[in-house]
């Protein structure tokens, strides 16, 4: 038998509360929305049961899911408003719900929402207010191909797993506690890709030790790190971690910026190691935008040391290009790499494309001068246009078998 005491419309809503919290709404059958309807009890969607939401749908209460939650494919109009009444609202059951639509509105308590469950969003999520804890419930959040968040901000995230299905760029909604600390990937090549994001907002030394680290890394985050794994495919991607003045040590962002770059805990080697990457004041953001990641897990920020294994002196890039042949900067100029002849060099445009890449960089002329080189994926011998470009630059270190990472923009004019 159907029972939906308290699925009524909204237009009745006021009329017909009286404090039903404590009651719960059965589902065991067929239940199709496509106007505008409120729940004050809990929703119990049982095992037989298939809500199908292509309207407004108001949740006041919990909302538990042992059937089918989905929307119509091909529509675009179902929105699932988690609202809460009654202090916070619980996400459960054993199977995923397939929204299109959502929003978070609930300012009684933090954490607003708890997370047992799957949550898969296939149009946009506002986060209106309120945090979604799955953290310490043992849900996820999924956003598939298509779909994307707004009105996040510090007390309104996902505090726990963020997976993101699909090959578009993504800033994950994430935090911990009332700390909203995004990470960002780009796109992977194919839609049946996926990622998944999680912040902590705690000291990573007692599980990843920072005394087991490159000999370049100076100075590791010992306030907050990440994880992001490939949870599917094979793609690889750029990530983006950043700063922020309330939970990220000083030391960390101080000048200057071009010591600052993402580390990554290698399971493997049981140690620390430089991904390097490019930070930018502006936005408080460091990224690998030079070669993408092909291991993923742990990372954080991390200041390393710019200085040359061979040499020891500190590496000093001119990286303005004016390539008009008139002595003046003709060529980049990486000062003291000579002294460092197991090196490689790469050259990227805006776009990820790689221009330009060497091994022995400073040897014999064997220079970047604004022109395409015949192991690139570009024509060899093109002039290139100007613009802004990026300089990958790799140095291996015989004696200690490290590699020492080195990243920032060229100038070329």
């Amino acid at each position: 038998m159907k029972q939906y005491p308290t699925l009524i419309p909204s237009v009745f809503l006021l009329l017909l509360f009286t404090g039903n919290a404590q009651t719960k709404t059965n589902n065991e059958g067929l239940f199709t929305n496509i106007g505008v309807t409120s729940s004050l009890s809990e929703i119990n969607n049982l095992p037989t049961g298939i809500i199908t939401n292509d309207g407004d749908l108001n949740v006041y209460n919990h909302y538990t899911n042992n059937g089918t939650v989905t929307f119509t494919t091909g529509t675009t109009t179902g929105i699932t408003r988690m609202k809460g009444l009654f202090g916070f609202q619980n996400l459960s059951g054993s199977n995923a719900m397939q929204w299109y639509n959502c929003e978070f509105d609930n300012a009684l308590i933090q954490p607003a929402f708890h997370l047992s469950n799957e949550v898969r969003v296939s149009g946009s999520a506002d986060f209106f207010q309120g945090i979604v804890d799955n953290d310490d419930f043992g849900g996820l959040f999924v956003f598939e191909n298509g779909s994307n968040h707004f009105n996040v901000d510090d007390e309104s995230h996902v505090d726990g797993l963020v997976r993101k299905n699909g090959n578009e760029v993504f800033r994950y909604p994430i935090g911990d506690g009332e700390q909203y600390r995004y990470a960002s990937i780009s796109n992977p090549i194919n839609p049946a890709d996926a990622f998944t994001g999680k912040y902590f907002l705690e000291n990573s030394n007692a599980f990843f030790p920072h005394i087991n680290a490159d000999v370049s890394i100076n100075l590791i985050d010992d306030a907050e790190y990440w994880s992001v794994e490939r949870t599917q495919g094979t793609s690889t991607v750029f990530l983006t971690l950043t700063w922020d003045t309330d939970t990220t040590p000083s030391a960390i962002y101080s000048l200057p910026y071009e010591e600052i770059h993402i580390v990554r805990w290698d399971v493997g080697l049981n140690k620390w190691v430089d991904e390097g990457g490019i930070a930018d004041s502006t936005t408080n953001e460091v990224s690998t935008v030079i070669n993408p990641l092909t291991d993923y897990g742990i990372f954080t920020l991390a200041r390393v040391r710019l200085v040359l294994p061979c040499s020891g002196e500190t590496l000093v890039v001119k990286n303005l290009i004016s390539a008009n042949e008139d002595t003046f900067n003709d060529s980049l100029s990486i000062v003291g790499i000579e002294d460092c002849p197991n090196n490689k060099v790469e050259i990227y445009n805006r776009w990820g494309v790689k221009v330009y890449e060497t091994t022995a960089y400073n040897s014999a002329g064997n220079v970047f001068k604004g022109y395409s080189q015949a192991r690139a994926t570009l024509s060899a011998d093109s002039k290139l246009p100007d613009g802004t470009y990026f300089y990958f630059v790799e140095v291996f270190d015989d004696s200690t078998g490290a590699t020492n990472k080195f990243s920032g923009f060229v100038f070329l004019n």
